[in-house]
């Protein structure tokens, strides 16, 4: 059976699902593909935290301010999907915390040093569960369970076929397909592209516990609030595909964890995913170089930060719309 939505979104991690619920605001019949199940959007920590994230990865003033001008896009994107941030901030428990703040402060973030390390504003996180829910029911969203195995098309329409048969056809096509395998059928030059992306493996816990006001953050591991208690992660391991918990990572983790909070809990269950990276550790946004064919993929762990700029990005690009000066650094045609 085939239906014609205006555009077809594959993929419903946070990518995917921020892009169609902006299109669908600016009245676009939007339909998205995803097999369903957990993905690497789903088990994350939902940080959106420009500032630790300049910090920990020893960024450029440029990509701080990126990260931050995509922080900001938070607010209005919410009000308009009925979404709440949380903007509690969020704690450094590390070595040398005067340098650090000044580092924060030389970017623009502000930084307050204190006797266990630091505390900065500018972090901000969203309760992802919740968040997925609402953005899948954005009207003029169509949810559709389903394994995409094959694309083909040209400049007049897009045919996009399931697993079981099903098929779609439309002008627009977005892949936000995590780090998936490449979709079949697809054009030569976007296929090399998502064959290019690294898959990072992550792994984070839950612990029940007494929750701290805002994330705590420490070198190589976080503890960030949740229902319930906290999740602590997460492993960064590139060329990992695999989905089994290591206990051994998973221990060391949750000591480490528990040791920037000093307290105890009750360990819960360990979960895997993973994400997708580019070299630059940009996202891919924006139209592909194929007509028709955008790309919403590959935020490396900053996902949650980065999905209303993508959105926007991505949006914009399939109504032709004049680019913001963002657009640039994330052009999935940047490393062509």
């Amino acid at each position: 059976m085939a239906s014609s939505p205006d555009v077809i979104v594959i993929g419903a991690g946070v990518l995917g699902l921020c892009t169609a619920a902006e299109l669908a605001a600016r009245g676009h019949a939007v339909t998205v593909i995803d097999p369903g199940g957990p993905n690497a959007s789903s088990i994350a920590a939902g940080m959106i935290a420009p500032a630790l994230e300049s910090l920990l990865e020893d960024v450029t003033a440029d990509r701080a301010a990126l990260l931050k001008r995509a922080r900001d896009l938070w607010p209005d994107f919410a009000e308009t999907h009925g979404l709440k941030v949380l903007r509690e901030g969020a704690d450094w428990r590390g070595p040398e915390p005067d340098g650090a703040a000044a580092r924060l402060r030389a970017f623009g973030f502000d930084a307050r040093v204190n006797p266990d390390g630091l505390t900065t504003p500018d972090d901000w996180r969203i309760e992802v569960a919740p968040a997925l829910k609402a953005l899948a029911r954005t009207p003029g969203l169509t949810m559709v369970r389903g394994q995409v195995v094959r694309l083909t098309g040209d400049a007049r329409r897009w045919r996009v076929e399931a697993s079981d048969g099903r098929v779609w056809f439309t002008a627009t096509v977005v892949l936000a397909t995590g780090a998936g395998e490449s979709v079949a059928g697809l054009p030569d030059p976007v296929a090399a592209a998502v064959s290019a992306i690294t898959p990072i493996r992550g792994q984070l816990t839950f612990v029940a516990m007494a929750a701290p006001p805002r994330v705590v953050r420490g070198p190589g591991v976080y503890a960030a609030p949740c229902e319930g208690g906290v999740v602590i992660g997460a492993t960064m391991e590139p060329g990992r595909r695999d989905l089994e918990p290591d206990p051994a990572e998973a221990a060391r983790q949750i000591a480490a964890g528990l040791a920037l909070l000093d307290v105890v809990g009750e360990i819960g269950p360990t979960r895997v995913g993973i994400r997708g990276a580019t070299t630059d550790g940009l996202p891919l946004a924006g139209p592909s170089g194929e007509p028709g064919l955008h790309q919403a993929l590959a935020p490396r762990r900053n996902g949650w930060l980065m999905g209303p700029l993508v959105a926007r990005i991505t949006a914009d690009g399939i109504e032709g719309r004049p680019p913001l000066a963002d657009a640039a650094a994330l052009d999935p045609l940047r490393f062509a």
